[in-house]
């Protein structure tokens, strides 16, 4: 039987593609460029594609968890509502057709209803796109494996500006390996796209 695809478009927000930002992804542009044309493939197959943000109230009142573990740093939160950094990168292709989701957690799964609108929709495969390949992106994948979807995880459509130790290339190839192992089919855009 073939698979039921949706495309999870994950925080294609300035906070990751605006160079003033802490969190600026040095691919950000070819990132985008890769999830345009995935985002437009499933346009073409009138496949669902669904565009999550990560927005907070600006009272930090939703917080939970989120910040726990970055100390006073966490006074001066990121995706604060109203901020400009919680738009769309500006390069983002938007399908009129696309779904909205909101979220403040790292997965796109945790109270967002996300999975009631893919069963709704008779979903059983969920292809990952976005930033953070090493939060978002892959929270979302490990929860999708964990709900029985499965996953495609499109590695060089997700970005990160790196961690102290490891640049956005290192955090592709080690995230890319861990997925590999058991929650994910890692794919190259190239590869999704003669897939898809």
């Amino acid at each position: 039987m073939p698979h039921k695809f949706a495309l999870l478009v994950i925080d294609a927000q300035k906070c990751y593609t605006d160079k003033s930002s802490e969190l600026y992804c040095p691919d950000c542009r070819g990132t985008i460029s890769r999830i345009n044309s995935i985002v437009k493939a499933f346009e073409k197959k009138h496949l669902p594609v669904f565009y999550i943000r990560h927005i907070h109230k600006k009272n930090g009142s939703d917080l939970g968890r989120m910040f726990d573990y970055m100390g006073e740093a966490a006074a001066d939160f990121n995706f604060k509502e109203g901020s400009a950094e919680i738009g769309y990168d500006k390069g983002l292709y938007l399908p009129k057709a696309r779904i909205e989701v909101r979220k403040n957690r790292y997965s796109s799964f945790v109270g967002t209803g996300l999975d009631a609108k893919l069963r709704k929709l008779h979903v059983d495969t969920v292809a990952i796109t976005g930033f953070m390949t090493n939060f978002c992106c892959e929270s979302a994948a490990r929860d999708a494996h964990d709900l029985d979807y499965f996953v495609d995880f499109v590695i060089d459509a997700t970005g990160t500006p790196g961690t102290q130790t490891m640049n956005e290339k290192q955090v592709r190839k080690a995230v890319a390996d861990f997925m590999g192992l058991g929650f994910a089919r890692v794919k190259s855009t190239k590869e999704f796209l003669r897939l898809a």
